[in-house]
């Protein structure tokens, strides 16, 4: 029986399910959900968030000049006829993430300390979003990986597996199923919705038990149940649903890990058939980048070795020939985007990216003034934002701004307080 205090551990339970409680008065602490703006289904909008692994050597990527006048660089170069579609940032962090690699599962949470054993990660951007809007396309987030690293995380801090294969991510978006494969999927979904059935008279218990501003969060919590089921609805209703028709053959995996341009293309053509048939629109991909000599003219060391190349000159010219590499692929997917018009605007348009690395340097291991490129999206671009390093805002504030080109009511997320200053929308 209910009584003046509610344990922060009680379930609603029926059957073998179990549904956790929100935070109440009634128990320790308070919490609150902000409601989420929708977008029209004419102005659709996407993210995508690209990580690489081993970092980017910022000297050959920051331009010296702030603003929009800034001369291009090295790295930039793939990129410059597509200069008015991406905003280069420098001086951004995410504050007291450290740890060297072990950032990268901070990229997308922006979690302090990942290297602390202790360490347990929050929700990544992309899973924020999709707890909001995932529901509106047949899958409500993709995590891809060209190197077994994942970046998307759940509200509980567990790693999403990403998919590496090609093939499988084809097949997931584009093949149908046998019929007795659709039906049991759709059985899984009714299970979860019965979940909802087995516990609404427990949930009417509790809502008598507790004061006035508990029941306001119950009702709050509870309009969050029945939007899951109305998400588990419309899940059943998207698997009796055909697929998209491509005009495009089942890829082949490329097993050759020093084949990185082929594997990266692969994964990018694939990124943009997704967001081009609304299969889903919030994707994340940690790219290539291990300790394998990638087949390229002039490397012939391993890509981990030669990114610690404590400032060797021939170390940094054969790491220059991968990493500009990357700029070119990305040049290419970019290119592909604004290629391809929907609603008269082109799917760039539509679809914020951010990429870059939680690496800053990853010669020594810094996760300070990370390379960030901000791409797409309604946004007024062209320009390198430089923030001073020992002031700048966080990455979040970023993330911030991106969920809200999304239509998410959302003011902050994790470290960010604010949209990022700078990237502006047109007036």
């Amino acid at each position: 029986m209910l009584r003046n205090r509610i344990d922060r551990r009680t379930f609603l339970r029926g059957t073998g399910v179990a549904i956790g409680l929100p935070i109440l008065n009634a128990m320790p602490g308070a919490a609150g959900r902000a409601a989420d703006r929708r977008q029209s289904k004419q102005d659709v909008r996407r993210m995508l968030a690209i990580c690489a692994p081993l970092g980017i050597h910022t000297p050959y990527l920051f331009p010296e000049q702030s603003g929009s006048d800034y001369q291009v660089t090295p790295y930039l170069e793939p990129l410059e006829a597509l200069r008015d579609r991406f905003t280069v940032i420098s001086g951004l962090q995410h504050p007291d993430v450290d740890g060297g690699h072990s950032a990268e599962q901070s990229f997308l949470t922006g979690a302090a300390h990942p290297g602390q054993p202790s360490f347990r990660n929050t929700i990544s951007v992309d899973q924020f979003a999709a707890e909001r809007i995932g529901h509106e396309t047949r899958v409500a987030s993709l995590s891809l990986s060209a190197n077994n690293s994942g970046l998307s995380y759940t509200r509980s801090g567990v790693r999403i597996p990403p998919e590496t294969r090609p093939s499988r991510l084809f097949a997931q978006l584009f093949l149908e199923g046998t019929p007795a494969e659709k039906q049991a999927q759709i059985r899984r979904i009714q299970d979860g919705q019965s979940i909802m059935d087995l516990v609404r008279e427990q949930t009417r218990q509790v809502a008598r038990a507790v004061g006035r501003e508990d029941q306001r969060t119950l009702e709050q919590y509870f309009s969050s149940v029945r939007e899951l089921e109305q998400r588990l609805t419309s899940a059943e209703q998207w698997a009796n649903r055909p697929k998209p028709n491509v005009d495009r053959e089942p890829p082949t995996d490329i097993q050759d890990r020093a084949d990185f341009t082929g594997r990266m293309e692969l994964m990018y053509d694939l990124i943009v058939l997704a967001l081009q048939t609304d299969s889903t629109r919030l994707i994340t991909f940690c790219g290539a980048g291990g300790n394998e000599v990638v087949s390229l003219k002039g490397v012939d060391d391993g890509w981990h070795n030669l990114s610690h190349h404590g400032k060797d000159p021939g170390k940094i010219e054969q790491l220059a020939i991968i990493e500009r590499e990357e700029m070119r692929l990305f040049a290419e997917l970019l290119r592909k985007l604004q290629n391809i018009t929907e609603g008269g605007q082109t799917l760039l348009d539509q679809t914020a990216i951010v990429m870059g690395s939680n690496l800053g340097n990853a010669s020594s291991h810094s996760n300070v003034n990370l390379p960030i490129i901000a791409a797409g999206g309604r946004f007024r671009h062209g320009h390198h934002l430089a923030f001073d390093p020992d002031k700048s805002p966080p990455l979040c504030n970023l993330y911030v701004t991106y969920l809200q080109h999304l239509g998410i009511a959302a003011s902050e997320f994790s470290t960010g307080k604010s949209t990022l200053t700078g990237l502006e929308r047109p007036t």
